[in-house]
């Protein structure tokens, strides 16, 4: 058994529970190489980004979140939508507007009558039970409809007149945003925002990338994407993602990391002068969590300080807030981030 980022492997032994008759290390290359295959899959309809591809099937393997943001056309929909069927997962797709309710997420109960004129109660599912839900502009609809994404983000079921309904497994949010027009929209609160793993930053395609998809998009009939992998792999996956050995100097630059971020105990000049405040241990979690499950994409048994880093911004960047001064300065929250990664550089 090998040994990677100074982890023995050999502890991968019994990690996916029913699975430990098989051998761990050839578990994770199955695994690693099924979702690989579906990276590809993604990238063959979805050109030009495949840092965005990666974080977002990060996110799924990691058992979390993710918030896209960028501007109008730059596939956020079409990721989402080829996203569900390369994985074969339960897919819906919520609109948020100003007048969008709770009920219209949730769901509602609906007041029934039979035949011999009795009346009872009976509950009518919304749209978040699915495994894979597209919460498309999020920050149109009200902060109250947005807190009705705050149990099942959390806790992966609803609760309706006091009955508990669980959701489907697994169960997915990804949520879009426009970072522009902010006319009509309701900023999303930090416990909603820390309930998202990943903060994906949409940019632009390349040109390269952008030549591409022009020809691959309106010269014929586009092929449909394939199914790649199901919900039963995507969930064995994430119970192996959650046993990956983390090596100790792996643990303390996350530790290190996300403390220096917040300004009451940050060494830092610049993030005591110029952070309001810093990330929770939430942040914590979800470097653990998101930096195995990069490994195990990259077919690799064990994180590294390489992964810490490669995932600080789309970890921080929603967990952190700059006050006045920093605005004042002209500082933003990328620098500020690139100054904390830079001791592990």
């Amino acid at each position: 058994m090998s040994t990677a980022g100074g982890v023995d492997t050999a502890q991968f032994k019994g990690i996916a529970p029913g699975l430990d008759s098989l051998d761990a290390e050839a578990l994770a290359d199955e695994l690693g190489s099924r979702f690989s295959a579906a990276r590809d899959a993604i990238s063959s309809h979805i050109f030009g980004q495949k840092a965005v591809i990666d974080q977002v099937l990060i996110s799924l393997l990691a058992g979390g979140n993710a918030l896209l943001v960028g501007v109008p056309g730059l596939a956020k929909t079409r990721l989402v939508d080829t996203l569900g069927i390369v994985l074969g997962m339960d897919t819906k797709r919520i609109q948020f507007t100003p007048d969008l309710m709770p009920g219209d997420i949730v769901g509602s109960e609906v007041l029934e009558e039979d035949e011999h004129g009795r009346r009872t109660f009976r509950f009518v599912k919304g749209p978040v039970f699915c495994q894979f839900l597209m919460a498309d502009e999020i920050n149109r609809a009200s902060p109250r409809t947005q807190s009705a994404l705050l149990q099942a983000m959390q806790e992966r079921h609803v609760t309706i007149a006091g009955q508990r309904y669980d959701l489907p497994r697994p169960f997915h949010v990804l949520a879009t945003q426009n970072p522009l027009e902010q006319e009509g929209t309701y900023p999303l609160p930090e416990a909603q925002l820390d309930r998202f793993l990943l903060q994906v930053d949409v940019g632009y395609p390349d040109r390269e990338a952008e030549q591409r998809m022009l020809l691959a998009t309106t010269v014929g009939d586009e092929r449909p994407p394939q199914k790649v992998a199901d919900p039963e792999t995507l969930m064995k996956a994430q119970a192996l993602v959650r046993r990956l050995p983390v090596g100790e100097k792996v643990v303390q630059a996350i530790l290190t990391l996300v403390r220096s971020g917040r300004p009451d105990e940050s060494s830092s000049e610049t993030v005591r002068n110029f952070v309001a405040w810093g990330p929770s241990p939430r942040a914590s979690q979800a470097f653990m969590l998101a930096i195995r499950a990069r490994a195990l994409l990259e077919g690799r048994f064990a994180p590294s300080v390489d992964d810490v880093v490669a995932l600080a911004h789309p970890i921080l960047r929603h967990r952190m807030a700059l006050n006045f001064s920093a605005r004042a300065e002209g500082a933003t929250l990328a620098q500020v981030i690139d100054g904390l990664c830079q001791p592990f550089i």
